[in-house]
């Protein structure tokens, strides 16, 4: 062989923990779009409501905890109407959730694929960031549907141009799922049991994230706590979209809040890519 031979691509393995070789992702786009494409695609095959059970999930989820959490426990809601209120946290939540469960599974269940055949294993995760938008997008329209519906008939709601920055909220969410789900995977990846684990914790957490409450109502019940809510990066994700959404009254805009958010998701997702770069390299022998 001519070891003078230019080569068109050239693999070799990486040298530090933050070289991520943004450029040979972007050239597998194409494998990225197909990967998404066979996500979706298997979540349907063999169900008989498709993708409507994306709109029985959150619709059911927010009549129970309507009943549960404002009409029994009479957890305040401001002037949102307490359905709109639970939807929109329930929507946003569970995109977190859906991008977690799966990035924190992407060594696991593509090590078929990364056994055989080479490309930039950053894909499997990204895959499952961009595949959920699908779902989120579904739930997104009915939310918009009831929104539309509360709106009509007089209830106390602006709708402002900030409303436009929501999308931004469901960015820093899916960074957020990214940044945990690569460093449990590695997790995953040599404990089996661990998905366990991260079911059961995501249960937990989901009550410390304000789905159901205000943070003020929190505060105001448990303000010697308050802290566990407030450094909580998905719950300020949660009340900055509520805030983004309904601009009512009972919402003010924490400066302090949103800048811990960004603060603690960008320093996740820079330590999940420094595990996942370590695991990435000798994973296949552990799996």
């Amino acid at each position: 062989m001519n070891k003078n031979q230019n080569w068109l691509y050239e693999i070799t393995p990486k040298n530090g923990l933050l070289d991520l070789n943004l450029k040979e992702v972007w050239r597998y786009r194409d494998l990225l779009f197909l990967f998404v494409k066979r996500d979706i695609v298997t979540v349907y095959k063999q169900t008989v409501l498709g993708p409507l059970w994306y709109l029985l999930e959150p619709l059911f989820t927010t009549v129970v905890f309507t009943l549960i959490f404002n009409n029994v426990a009479n957890v305040s809601t401001g002037d949102t109407p307490s359905f709109l209120f639970n939807m929109s946290g329930i929507i946003v939540w569970g995109y977190f959730k859906s991008c977690l469960i799966s990035t924190s599974t992407s060594f696991s269940s593509n090590a078929g694929i990364f056994s055989k055949v080479y490309f930039p294993r950053l894909i499997a995760p990204l895959t499952s960031i961009t595949s959920n938008l699908f779902k989120f997008g579904i739930q997104l329209f009915i939310f918009s549907a009831f929104y539309v519906y509360y709106l009509l008939t007089g209830t106390n709601l602006h709708v402002k141009a900030i409303i436009l920055l929501f999308p931004f909220m469901i960015i820093l969410m899916g960074l957020l799922g990214l940044g945990l789900g690569l460093i449990i995977s590695a997790l995953v990846t040599k404990y089996r049991d661990m998905r366990i684990l991260v079911n059961f914790g995501l249960q937990l957490l989901m009550y410390l994230s304000a789905v159901m409450y205000p943070i003020s109502f929190f505060k105001e019940k448990m303000p010697e706590y308050s802290w566990i809510v407030e450094y909580n990066p998905l719950a300020g994700i949660i009340e900055m979209s509520r805030y983004l959404l309904f601009a009512t009254d009972g919402y003010q805009f924490d400066i302090k809040l949103f800048i811990t958010t960004i603060g603690l998701i960008f320093s996740l997702l820079f330590i999940g890519v420094i595990v996942f770069n370590r695991s990435e390299k000798n994973f296949i022998d552990t799996v």
